[in-house]
């Protein structure tokens, strides 16, 4: 693969998938488990624990999106006053 493909792939990439995917096995740790450890578990459990983790990281980059916002409106105001 060259660099401009690479690029480009990467230019496709949802920004956040590294984040979501690092919050998803952060969830799962929690639980003594990994990505790798869910094909060992039964489908339908496996299946609710993948929907659990996926909850989790989508309310987990709404919080971090929601500071994000807050900080950059409260630089904004401190640049008007």
């Amino acid at each position: 693969m060259t660099i401009t493909s690479e690029t480009s792939e990467r230019g496709l990439e949802d920004p956040n998938a590294h984040l979501e995917m690092a919050l998803i096995d952060e969830f799962l740790r929690a639980l003594g488990l990994d990505r790798q450890k869910l094909h060992d578990l039964p489908k339908n459990q496996a299946r609710r624990l993948r929907r659990e983790a996926s909850a989790y990281a989508t309310a987990r980059l709404t919080e971090v999106e929601s500071r994000a916002h807050f900080v950059h409106e409260i630089h904004g105001a401190a640049r008007r006053v």
